[in-house]
């Protein structure tokens, strides 16, 4: 009797729960970009620890870059690339080894609440890499070399256009054609064209679980 009152609760639940996407699908994205070509960018510079107290992932683009943005009396550095308003778009392209540091994953927070979908760099930290796909942001790693060719379309236009696209992989420099292939985890694909974090992933197999569930109790 335990065994079935517990799978009808988890029944219940599994019901009743509203599926709601965690961020943004994911598939083609065609937009310009900002360009930040330094190298050895960590998680301090993308998210410095004194904006960390907060548990919620909004409000933390206000703060990205704080350091290289802001003055101390928090007027804009006009040199740094985020103040230049001839810079806008939904990707940033970097320099090797972004993301190094610590673990926070508020910085991946900072960057998808900044308005970034997408960075393009030719080496990221690993455990930044997975807290960018957990939150719905795009790291894209390719050669140096074509890194530069993007730095390189940038500096020439920097209205030129970039098209990311997910399902086949690929970056293309729309102005000159030129592209390049990227890998990306299966699981972490799939999710990032639905939507989807870990906890959507499995409430979108709720009919398969009911249906296990269901075997389970006898």
């Amino acid at each position: 009797m335990a065994v079935k009152y517990v799978i009808r609760q988890l029944k219940f639940q599994i019901i009743n729960f509203k599926l709601k996407m965690a961020y943004d699908k994911f598939t083609v994205l065609t937009s310009t970009a900002v360009p930040l070509p330094i190298e050895n960018v960590d998680t301090d510079q993308i998210i410095p620890a004194r904006f960390l107290k907060a548990t919620e992932r909004k409000g933390f683009g206000d703060n990205l870059f704080r350091d290289w943005r802001y003055n101390n009396d928090d007027t804009p550095k006009q040199d740094f690339v985020l103040n230049n308003p001839i810079y806008t778009g939904k990707i940033l392209v970097a320099g090797k080894n972004f993301g190094s540091g610590s673990s926070r994953e508020h910085a991946a927070w900072a960057i998808y609440d900044y308005g970034f979908r997408c960075v393009i760099s030719s080496f990221f930290a690993d455990i930044f890499k997975g807290n960018s796909l957990n939150v719905g942001i795009l790291p894209v790693t390719v050669s140096e070399a074509f890194v530069d060719k993007i730095f390189k379309a940038i500096e020439a236009d920097p209205n030129a256009q970039f098209e990311v696209n997910l399902p086949e992989q690929k970056v293309t420099i729309l102005a000159t054609g030129e592209s390049e292939q990227f890998d990306i985890n299966g699981y972490k694909k799939h999710n990032l064209m639905n939507g989807f974090d870990d906890i959507d992933y499995l409430q979108a197999m709720k009919n398969d679980i009911l249906a296990f569930a269901e075997q389970s109790m006898y």
